[in-house]
């Protein structure tokens, strides 16, 4: 079981590391942040969700259709871990395990444009746009 555990712990350090920008430097304890930030949305992810599910029935924003929080996996300029929440029918949401973030800047750097793509696995190299999904919150960690 302890075995499981480490080595569970040191796919998701590398998965998440594989996240972050390769022109941003980064250090022992930043990586050791990203692993256990990793763990902590893969835990908590159904309070998040029940958490932002009753912020917006209470501001009159809530849906009938599922939700479920995954991890972001971003690409681009910044140092960021976070997770989304994805709304849809039940069974794409089911197929939704986490959400790639591409960024880019626009006419220069005036704007700064974030594309939230929900997909089905977490491996950011291999994976598949779930379409019928969209992202209703974000969460944000900064490292």
């Amino acid at each position: 079981m302890k075995k499981r555990f480490i080595t569970g712990l040191l796919v998701i350090c590398l998965l998440s590391v594989s996240a972050v920008p390769v022109t941003q430097a980064f250090g022992f304890g930043d990586i050791l942040k990203v692993g256990g930030i990793s763990i902590l949305i893969d835990k908590f992810s159904g309070q998040l969700n029940g958490f932002i599910n009753t912020l917006t029935f209470k501001h009159g924003a809530g849906s009938d259709y599922a939700t479920k929080v995954v991890p972001i996996l971003s690409f681009g300029d910044g140092g960021y871990i976070g997770a989304a929440q994805v709304i849809g029918s039940q069974e794409l949401i089911d197929r939704t395990q986490a959400v790639v973030q591409i960024e880019g800047d626009f006419s220069g750097r005036t704007f700064r444009v974030k594309a939230l793509i929900p997909i089905d696995s977490k491996n950011p190299v291999n994976f598949s746009r779930v379409n019928g999904v969209g992202v209703s919150a974000i969460i944000d960690v900064k490292i």
